[in-house]
C-alpha cells in the first residue's frame, strides 16, 4: 500500500512539474511575442517595425525552449502536443497536463503584458478597447486576418505555415536523419519561427499555436474587449485553434512518407557508420 501511494505521488509530482514546465516555457515565449507587438503598435512605428515582432518571437522560442526542454520536452504548442498523442508518443493524461499548462503560460503572458502597457494602451485607444478601426488594440494579444484576406484562405494560411514549422521541428530533432545537436536545437527552432514570420505572416499574423492564440483571445474578452474578439472577422477566432492542429498533423505524414519511412533505425544507421570507418581504416 505504501508503495503504491509513493508510486502515485511520483507520478503527480511528475506530472506537475511538466505542467509548471510547459507554462513557463509558454510564458517566456508570449511576453516577448506581445510586448514587441504592443510596442509597434503602440509606437506608431517609433518603437520598432514588422521585423522586431518577427525576431521577438524567434527569441522568445529559443529562450522558452531551453527552459522547459529538459523537463517537459518543451512543446509549447497545443498542435504539437496534440500531434504527439494521437502518433501515441503521449498519453492523453500527459498531453491534458501539457496544454493546461501552456494555456496557463499564455494567458498569465498577456496579462503580463497588459499590465506592462496598461497606461499606453489606455492612452492610445483613449479608454475605448476595440477590435477593429484605427485604434484597435485586440490585435496585440491575438491574431486577426489582414482585410482582404478571405476565411478560406486565412485557414489555408495558418494550415501552411504550420505544416513548415513541423516539418522544422522534424528536420531539426530527427535523430535518424541528419538531426542538429541538441544544444543548438532551440535556437534553430526560434530561427524556425523567425523565418515562418518573414515569409508567411501577411494574411494571418501567423498565429501557428492553438496555445498562443486563444488564452490570450479569451483573456481581451474578459479585460475589456469583449465577445467582439470572438465574433469580429467573420468567428475568425477558430481557425488559428484547428488550423494549426491539421497542419501539424498533415507535416508529420508527409515527413513520414518523404523520409521517415525510409530510414533505418538510429542503431542500424550507427552500425553503418562504424562499419564504413573500418573500411576506410
Amino acid at each position: 500500500m505504501l508503495e503504491k501511494t509513493k508510486k502515485v505521488f511520483r507520478i503527480r509530482n511528475t506530472a506537475i512539474r511538466k505542467l509548471l514546465a510547459e507554462a513557463l516555457g509558454t510564458f517566456i515565449v508570449m511576453v516577448f511575442g506581445l510586448s514587441s507587438v504592443a510596442q509597434v503598435v503602440l509606437g506608431k512605428g517609433n518603437n520598432g517595425e514588422y521585423l522586431s515582432i518577427n525576431m521577438a518571437f524567434g527569441i522568445g522560442v529559443t529562450l522558452g525552449i531551453y527552459a522547459a526542454g529538459g523537463v517537459s520536452g518543451a512543446h509549447l504548442n497545443a498542435a504539437v502536443t496534440i500531434t504527439q498523442c494521437i502518433l501515441g508518443n503521449i498519453s492523453w493524461t500527459t498531453a491534458v497536463t501539457y496544454i493546461i499548462g501552456q494555456f496557463l503560460g499564455s494567458f498569465i503572458a498577456a496579462a503580463t503584458v497588459f499590465a506592462l502597457y496598461y497606461d499606453a494602451i489606455y492612452d492610445y485607444s483613449n479608454g475605448n478597447f476595440t477590435v477593429s478601426g484605427p485604434k484597435a488594440t485586440a490585435m496585440i494579444f491575438s491574431t486577426y486576418p489582414a482585410p482582404n484576406v478571405s476565411l478560406q484562405g486565412a485557414f489555408f494560411t495558418e494550415f501552411t505555415a504550420t505544416v513548415m514549422l513541423i516539418l522544422g521541428v522534424l528536420v531539426i530533432h530527427d535523430e535518424k536523419n541528419n538531426a542538429a545537436i541538441k544544444c543548438a536545437q532551440p535556437m534553430l527552432t526560434g530561427m524556425l519561427v523567425l523565418g515562418i514570420g518573414l515569409g508567411m505572416g501577411l494574411n494571418t499574423g501567423y498565429a501557428i499555436n492553438p496555445s498562443r492564440d486563444l488564452p490570450p483571445r479569451i483573456f481581451t474578452a474578459i479585460a475589456g474587449w469583449g465577445t467582439a474578439v470572438f465574433t469580429g472577422d467573420h468567428s475568425w477566432w477558430w481557425i488559428p485553434v484547428t488550423a494549426p492542429i491539421l497542419g501539424s498533423l498533415f507535416g508529420v505524414f508527409i515527413y513520414k512518407l518523404c523520409i521517415d519511412f525510409h530510414n533505418q533505425p538510429s542503431h542500424e544507421t550507427e552500425h553503418e557508420k562504424e562499419q564504413a570507418g573500418v573500411e576506410t581504416s
